[in-house]
């Protein structure tokens, strides 16, 4: 049993930032930010998911970062950044309050990159579509694992058809209280079977484990309070710059129904894939997949340059 908050080897292991800051949000949040890579190179940032930091995304910053700088940061309540005061810190707003800020202290002005979100990551650029400092920077976008409208309902983590009770029950278990503890095998089977494929390797399983119950029983409790209202269908049909949709077939927490919708739903959505038996991580299970499709992204939609995107407008 540990208590690490992430693995120390391996493709998991979280890799040294190039350098680290504090991103002040509008209402004074203080978000820890991560630098990697190279100064002058095409630009990603990285928003991760609901009880995750950015340890989470440590393969596709090792790969990215060979020629990429890779900008990730720490939800607010989430790794390094500070839970919210009270209750009217977790919300949408706050979120792309939270987003707006870290744009801001780390691109210059005009420079594009490529955004992407994973689970909640993607809700929060969902709920950051209109901000100014998104229309400024985004290049392109790429939602992982994400929805945007009946979070809650359409969870598939206790089997059952869907009703009002399973929707209840759901609430119930994404809400609870109970600390998460430290990681034993008995957690791992329970994290694995709500968030990740069956054929997941156990050095995935593990490297999820760790992250998931490093994150503080207040903070996970405080978002998810927001699930079962958000609806976030108005913002995403403002995201007009070229978006691509990632999901696992697999996945309990934001099925494959969600991530139909959203290509529904975006004005210029330019892909979609289906990983065929993933889960909810599919950042840690699937690492090539996922890197892959960021880099098709800066590829189409990025210029070596710094303050054009190539399809300015597009």
């Amino acid at each position: 049993m540990s208590r690490l908050t992430h693995v120390t080897s391996g493709p998991y292991a979280p890799p040294a930032a190039s350098h680290e800051l504090t991103a002040v949000s509008a209402d004074g949040a203080r978000i820890h930010v991560e630098v990697h890579g190279t100064e002058h190179a095409p630009a990603v940032v990285l928003a991760h998911g609901w009880t995750c930091s950015t340890a989470f995304w440590a393969a596709q910053i090792r790969e990215l970062a060979r020629d990429h700088r890779v900008i990730a940061y720490d939800q607010r309540g989430h790794g390094r950044s500070p839970a919210p005061v009270d209750a009217a810190g977790y919300s949408a707003r706050a979120l792309a309050d939270d987003l707006e800020a870290v744009l801001a202290a780390t691109l210059e002005p005009g420079e594009k990159a490529v955004l992407v979100g994973h689970s909640m990551g993607g809700m929060t650029l969902m709920a950051a579509a209109t901000r100014a400092k998104v229309k400024e920077h985004a290049a392109a976008v790429l939602l992982c694992s994400t929805g945007g409208w009946d979070l809650v309902s359409e969870a598939t983590v206790l089997p059952m058809r869907p009703s009002r009770l399973r929707t209840r029950l759901t609430k119930s278990v994404l809400g609870s209280r109970a600390p998460l503890g430290p990681v034993t095998p008995l957690g791992k089977k329970v994290l694995r079977y709500g968030t990740m494929g069956p054929g997941s390797a156990p050095e995935k399983v593990e490297a999820c484990a760790r992250i998931v119950h490093a994150c503080p029983r207040r903070s996970r409790y405080g978002w998810s309070r927001i699930f079962e209202e958000l609806d976030l269908r108005a913002e995403v049909r403002q995201l007009t710059v070229p978006t691509a949709v990632l999901v696992g077939t697999g996945d309990r927490l934001t099925p494959v129904v969600h991530s139909r919708a959203l290509v529904a739903a975006l004005p210029h959505c330019v892909g979609s894939t289906e990983l065929a038996g993933l889960g909810h991580m599919t950042p840690v299970e699937a690492p090539e997949a996922v890197t892959g499709k960021i880099r098709e992204l800066v590829d189409t939609y990025v210029q070596v340059g710094r303050h054009e995107s190539v399809r300015e407008g597009a």
